[in-house]
């Protein structure tokens, strides 16, 4: 919170913008302090980051996007960190090679947390003095500032699937955290849930995407361009599953040769599974018969009723061809949860602390719509009619990737419950897998 002498016309709103700057802020370097000095600057491969990249480039982006434009007589920490901390902003410059990163031993974590402690008091005092001058200026630095904050939380979610990925890679399976904030253990021999309902919807004219507000203040207010703007679908009748598929499910589908089997896959997934040698999805291994689970809490026996996770677009899509079924359209998928959306659809978050997707409870509701796991749509990622992205280099933030990837909708364990919402689309390369990804299945009725 402000100092209760905050000047005259700092307005309540403005005291909660900076209040969740400062949480996230926080909240970044608390999903760290498990962390040894060796682990920050792991980078397995290009897609994943090291922590200490990530504890960076969010403070970079508040320092190019606001500071530097700000502040005329702004003194950055390091130059040099304008090169090393862009990620992929061509309109600013040249970037440090992204499969590099984990190179980068220096500047080493201190400095890194001495340059996010400088920013994050950079930005306090910034809009404090912009109150106090009662600049024009404040609308679109708070405007900035909430797009920095849910540019951090997005950081957040990477971080720690980047950390399971990178930890992964070492044969002792190391945990990312203690061992008495490890999830319970479920028995491999557990029952499986009761089978899938399936839930009609009605052919309808639906609206679906958002009308982008000139300047968010609050974080309900808050959207990304590429959700934007409000338009009309035409929906036909579909059925949709109650829940998500579980462990156990796609277990059959490996057991009954799915991973063998080209009549399932598209052909770039045949040749994915071809090429990366599949039999099973990321975190899966085999130890004396026996199916184990890599998690964020360690190793553990594969829970059957747990949400399966950390499957690509063309696993996702093959499994749903197998069983008959297909998968959403992102359409379809925001249609739904705009639709009077049950209790029981929103679930697991990352301020849950669990870390991992939990089971659906046994009833006919439609469940874990949001949390637990991001579920692949079948919808390639493309703007909507009418899009506009934004100008200058932040227009760079979601416009430039509308192409080869697909959908991604709802959340995951480790997205933020304040960070999520109907209209949120996500989206990954279709064959993509260490990100909390997904399966719900849908069928034409």
């Amino acid at each position: 919170m402000l100092d209760q002498t905050k000047p005259v016309g700092l307005s309540d709103n403005l005291e909660q913008v900076l209040e969740d700057f400062v949480d996230v802020r926080t909240f970044s370097e608390k999903l760290c302090e498990p962390l040894k000095p060796e682990d920050y600057n792991l980078q397995a491969i290009a897609e994943t980051s090291p922590a200490k990249w990530h504890l960076a480039h969010t403070s970079w982006f508040f320092e190019t996007f606001i500071l530097k434009k700000f502040l005329p007589d702004y003194t950055c920490f390091n130059s040099q960190f304008e090169y090393l901390f862009n990620s992929y902003y061509n309109a600013i410059g040249e970037q440090y090679p992204r499969p590099q990163r984990g190179l980068l031993s220096k500047p080493d974590v201190k400095v890194v947390y001495r340059y996010r402690q400088f920013i994050t008091e950079q930005i306090k005092q910034l809009v404090s003095d912009l109150v106090e001058a009662n600049s024009n200026n404040l609308n679109d630095v708070l405007s900035l500032l909430r797009l920095g904050i849910n540019h951090e939380q997005q950081h957040q979610e990477l971080l720690l699937t980047d950390i399971k990925y990178n930890l992964f890679q070492n044969p002792l399976h190391p945990a990312y955290r203690d061992s008495e904030d490890s999830l319970p253990q479920y028995s491999p021999k557990e029952p499986s849930l009761e089978s899938i309902k399936w839930i009609t919807f009605d052919e309808k004219l639906v609206s679906i995407g958002v009308n982008q507000t000139d300047a968010p203040i609050s974080q309900s207010d808050f959207v990304y361009d590429n959700e934007t703007p409000r338009h009309k679908f035409y929906r036909h009748s579909f059925e949709v599953a109650n829940r998500l598929i579980t462990n156990g499910e796609y277990l059959e589908f490996i057991e009954h040769g799915g991973y063998s089997d080209p009549q399932y896959w598209l052909s770039d997934g045949w040749d994915a599974v071809r090429n990366h040698q599949w039999q099973a999805p990321l975190y899966w291994f085999k130890k004396d018969g026996n199916w184990f689970i890599y998690t964020l809490n360690g190793v553990q026996p594969l829970p059957l009723n747990q949400p399966l996770s950390h499957v690509s677009y063309y696993e996702a899509d093959a499994f749903a061809r197998w069983s008959g079924a297909r998968l959403l359209t992102e359409q379809e998928w925001e249609s739904i949860a705009i639709s009077n959306t049950p209790e029981t659809a929103m679930n697991n978050f990352v301020e849950d602390n669990v870390l991992h997707p939990v089971p659906a409870a046994d009833n006919e509701q439609l469940q874990q719509l949001f949390g637990d796991v991001w579920e692949w749509t079948s919808s390639s990622y493309s703007a909507y009619p009418g899009f506009k992205p934004a100008a200058g280099a932040v227009g760079e933030y979601n416009g430039k990737f509308m192409c080869n990837q697909y959908v991604l909708r709802g959340g995951s364990c480790v997205t933020s419950r304040s960070h999520i919402r109907k209209t949120y689309r996500n989206f990954f390369y279709p064959d993509a897998r260490w990100q909390f990804s997904g399966i719900r299945l849908a069928r034409d009725h």
